[in-house]
């Protein structure tokens, strides 16, 4: 039988995968949300970029990803996004 303060531990990092797990799926659903409105020319486009990114900071200010990782996907974001637009309006 495993030691109280080893049980309570291994609740708690169950209760914060799961925490996790959520965060991380929501991230990554709202970014692929970005790259298939950049496919279909959504005008929504800016209103579901803010979002993800919005969601990435909050992600990392809950410790889920890594300052750096957070704000590298945000910049690549931005990037495509922009990229997108520029090369759609000369179209």
């Amino acid at each position: 039988m495993p030691k109280p303060s080893a049980a309570k531990r291994a609740r708690q990092e169950a209760t914060r995968h799961e925490r996790n797990r959520r965060v991380t799926s929501t991230w990554r659903t709202l970014v692929r949300n970005v790259r298939e409105a950049m496919q279909k020319n959504d005008p929504k486009l800016d209103e579901i970029y803010k979002q993800a990114a919005s969601y990435l900071d909050r992600a990392q200010s809950k410790g889920v990803l890594h300052r750096n990782n957070a704000s590298r996907r945000i910049s690549r974001l931005t990037k495509a996004v922009s990229g997108h637009k520029t090369k759609s309006k000369s179209a």
